[in-house]
């Protein structure tokens, strides 16, 4: 696939999805402020790419994307990936849940 085929690719994906006109997506448009997409719909775009590389996006790499010409040279990567066969990247690990720390001072309550 070609850069033009796969920027071709994430236009009608962006536009399909979110109902954006074609025209006004640019290489240089930003996904957040341009676009006006959120993160919810970062994760949307994610999921199809995914049907476009057939790899699971390496979570890392994702977060930072923040353009369209950003999201093409990721495919980009990925389907070069996929071709060389380097393995996926492992899934996000779910954020961890921190307890609060038990009061260890030894002081109990006095009742006086």
């Amino acid at each position: 696939m070609t850069r033009e085929e796969i920027l071709q690719e994430i236009v009608e994906i962006l536009s399909d999805s979110f109902e954006l006109d074609p025209k006004q997506i640019h290489p240089e448009s930003t996904l957040y402020e341009d676009l006006d997409l959120d993160s919810i719909d970062a994760v949307d775009i994610f999921v199809q790419l995914r049907d476009l590389t057939g790899r699971r996006p390496n979570p890392d790499v994702a977060k930072e994307i923040r353009t369209v010409d950003e999201l093409v040279t990721f495919v980009e990567d990925e389907l070069a990936a996929a071709e060389r066969g380097d393995p996926e990247p492992e899934p996000a690990a779910p954020p961890t849940r921190t307890e609060a720390a038990p009061d260890d001072t030894g002081s109990a309550a006095s009742g006086t």
